[in-house]
């Protein structure tokens, strides 16, 4: 959790500097992927207040009402992110670039922006603030990285491949992919900015404002289903649960596991129930004894694991 967090306000101060800058910097240009990466970063903004909100929610205590907690609370403010902020910050990027793809006569002007006395070309004004940019959201991917890392070597996973299908810690992915979209996309527009100075057509420019909107609708749509599958409750990977089942398998008294069930309730949040067959021989306070101590070897072995309940069957 102290993890997630510390990525989450690292992108909201980069992310909101950021969008300050570009929108000073369409202003002075009137560039159209300068504001299409204005929409963007308000988005990022937006993206790390709901995910504190959700990282806030999901850290009260179980209540009757809600025996496990809160902690889906991350699940449901990550999915908000994808949908309202990134779906709509994507679709007013595209159509924005595509109506400077179509009227390109009102993309922007090319006056020289006084400032301080000087007279400086737009160009330089929106490639100043781009490398800023990327600046900054290259110190928020570098948090955002080195949690998911952690994860990675923790888990044992083969690398983010693997990790973005079996990760619960959805803070910590949308931080991580949001700010790999935010360096394409001022890398994008970098080049679409400085293409449209060199050649003098401001196409280039247009269609990198379009190209960031695709970016961010694809985002959206892929952030969208990893939530899914974690707030329908999707079971662990088979790998993962075939490594639980043989830690209870190996316990003496336990003849066979008749049914297993592993979902998120939370990030790192794992509820495991278990219908297990022991040896008939076996009184009752043998049983309990036994059954503790599958619960303690499966904590042991997986610290997300939370909650276990096991249904003994003879």
């Amino acid at each position: 959790m102290a993890g997630s967090t510390s990525v989450v306000i690292a992108a909201l101060f980069a992310n909101g500097a950021i969008a300050v800058l570009k929108f000073l910097g369409f202003l002075a240009t009137g560039s159209p992927s300068m504001l299409s990466e204005t929409y963007h970063s308000i988005s990022d903004t937006g993206n790390q207040v709901f995910l504190l909100v959700g990282i806030r929610y999901s850290g009260r205590k179980a209540t009757q009402a809600h025996p496990f907690g809160y902690g889906k609370a991350q699940f449901f403010y990550s999915f908000l992110v994808s949908v309202l902020l990134f779906g709509i910050a994507g679709w007013e990027s595209l159509k924005h670039g595509y109506e400077a793809l179509m009227h390109p006569a009102h993309s922007g002007g090319s006056e020289a922006v006084v400032l301080l006395g000087m007279s400086i070309p737009p160009v330089y004004i929106n490639v100043a603030i781009l490398l800023g940019a990327i600046a900054f959201e290259s110190y928020a991917y570098l948090k955002a990285n080195a949690e998911l890392q952690r994860q990675i070597k923790e888990y044992e996973w083969s690398g983010l491949r693997e990790a973005f299908r079996k990760t619960s810690d959805v803070t910590t992915l949308t931080a991580y992919t949001e700010d790999t979209i935010a360096l394409g996309g001022a890398m994008l527009a970098l080049v679409g900015i400085g293409l449209t100075e060199v050649t003098g057509n401001p196409m280039f420019d247009a269609l990198t404002a379009l190209l960031i909107g695709v970016m961010l609708m694809g985002f959206a749509v892929a952030l969208a289903w990893e939530n899914k599958r974690l707030l329908l409750g999707e079971n662990l990977p088979l790998d993962e649960e075939q490594k639980l089942k043989t830690i209870i398998s190996d316990q003496s008294h336990v003849v066979h596991i008749d049914h297993f069930r592993a979902v998120y309730v939370g990030p790192e949040k794992l509820l495991v129930t278990l219908d297990v067959s022991f040896d008939p021989e076996l009184d009752v306070e043998e049983m309990d004894d036994l059954i503790t101590d599958i619960e303690d070897k499966l904590r042991e072995a997986d610290d997300r694991i939370h909650f276990v309940y096991i249904e003994p069957e003879l």
